[in-house]
């Protein structure tokens, strides 16, 4: 692969990725076949006709497969370990009843979404998700009726929201680096736009489409059972674990924020062990374990019935794990069909103002390769010296910032492993995602970069 250079243009490459995308849809949707198989065929497909050398498709394919199962696969195992256990022992019934006699009925995804804000400031999207997911659908199941939607869309768009306009989450940290941003005003202009975001087009947009699609919760960490025990732990107790990994993970964004910024030396032995600690995986490992010994004894179960309830928590699972590997897949061959350094190449001078070009560049990035985080990195890194360059205030710069953030998020589809993660962990077929979690990605994208543009325009006013 060393020696291979990509001799299709962006305008080929586009329109190979376009039918990819095209044959996709029409197998799963028309032809009803397994998303699994059809991401593995059309990967194959993909990589044949933009001319990945025969000898490296396979490697390519899996390389695709395995760099996204390298995370995904332990995120999702791990969580669905400690939901299972949160759910089983009854914890989860306790802290839906609690949250309930709190907020009320009417409140409860309102509540929830917050809840999910706040938690999402240190813990990235996908591992939010997993924690929070037992108590989204205890509370969603405790309400009753179909209201998935209302209730997984108002948290998992809390968590997009903080994921990618917020640091020290990795997007904006790094977008931050190339443009020379004050990473304390990227962090404050993120928060003050993150709370109205996330109700326009997490809350707001929840409720609607729960009115349109209604959705039962599904039995992903199982379903309440009758033989749940007469004494539960308590809301504090199942509060204190499930906040476990998020203050672990603290350690890791923390750390890495303040390494960045210079305040603390990355090299140091015991920043190196926080971090450590702090990784996604390995914090939910510590709390899967924590979990076990103590949410296991108030069903009573140890040694092989203890295992065989945690044995039974990956068969509902696989699938989803699976899928969102394949989906890995289909956006690595994209990237390495070399289709980013084309559309790079042809986007480079759009003659737009600088904050619209990055957005645009990502936007189109984006949508292209399905990853946000090459399409900010690359929007970043072709936009860098005009910004540099530029004479903009460091508040026009941290708006620039967000506004390739924004663009990054744009039009989740089924090039992006993160389109299936959510799909399948709330048990969406792939056109009523496309329906749903699709269209509120590419809101959250247009009105985050309305907001960012709103403070740019008052910024350039000011002189600020």
């Amino acid at each position: 692969m060393e020696d291979w250079t990509q001799t299709l243009g962006a305008g080929p490459l586009l329109g190979i990725a376009a039918v990819a995308v095209a044959l996709i849809l029409f197998l799963v949707i028309k032809v009803r076949l397994h998303a699994f198989l059809v991401l593995v065929v059309v990967s194959l497909l993909t990589a044949l006709a933009t001319g990945i050398p025969a000898d490296a498709i396979v490697q390519t394919l899996l390389d695709g497969f395995g760099g996204t199962l390298g995370n995904v696969a332990l995120l999702i195992g791990l969580g669905a370990i400690l939901g299972r256990l949160v759910e089983s022992s009854g914890g989860a019934k306790v802290v839906a009843e609690k949250m309930v006699s709190i907020f009320g009925e009417k409140r409860a995804a309102f509540a929830l979404g917050v809840t999910s804000l706040i938690l999402g400031f240190p813990i990235f999207f996908d591992a939010g998700l997993i924690v929070m997911l037992p108590i989204i659908f205890a509370v969603a199941r405790r309400i009753g009726g179909k209201n998935l939607l209302l209730y997984g869309f108002s948290g998992a768009a809390a968590f997009s929201v903080m994921h990618i306009f917020v640091p020290p989450h990795p997007g904006p940290v790094a977008a931050s680096e190339f443009f020379g941003a004050s990473l304390g005003l990227v962090l404050l202009v993120g928060i003050v736009i993150a709370f109205p975001l996330w109700y326009l087009t997490g809350y707001l947009w929840a409720k609607f489409v729960n009115s349109k699609v209604p959705m039962i919760v599904p039995d992903l960490f199982g379903r309440t059972d009758e033989d749940q025990p007469k004494n539960p732990p308590k809301f504090a107790t199942v509060v204190a674990i499930l906040l476990l990994p998020l203050v672990l993970i603290l350690f890791n964004t923390g750390l890495n924020a303040l390494t960045t910024a210079g305040t603390v030396d990355g090299d140091a032995t015991w920043v190196q062990w926080l971090s450590l600690i702090g990784t996604a995986p390995v914090a939910l490992l510590i709390s899967a374990l924590i979990a076990i010994l103590v949410l296991g004894k108030f069903r009573g179960e140890t040694g092989s019935a203890l295992d065989k309830l945690v044995d039974g928590t990956f068969g509902p699972v696989a699938s989803v794990i699976l899928i969102t590997g394949a989906g890995g897949m289909f956006g690595g061959v994209l990237r390495t069909s070399g289709i980013g350094d084309a559309l790079s190449d042809s986007l480079s001078d759009l003659g737009l103002p600088v904050i619209l070009a990055a957005y645009v560049i990502a936007v189109v990035l984006r949508v292209a390769q399905g990853s946000a985080t090459v399409a900010l990195v690359t929007a970043a890194g072709l936009m860098a010296p005009a910004v540099m360059s530029g004479g903009f205030t460091d508040l026009q710069i941290a708006c620039i910032t967000l506004a390739a953030a924004a663009g990054s998020v744009f039009a989740s589809h089924v090039n992006d492993s993160g389109f299936w993660l959510v799909g399948k962990l709330m048990n969406m077929d792939v056109k009523t995602t496309l329906k749903t979690w699709t269209v509120q990605q590419t809101l959250m994208s247009l009105v985050g970069f309305a907001l960012v543009y709103a403070i740019y325009g008052i910024a350039s006013a000011v002189g600020v």
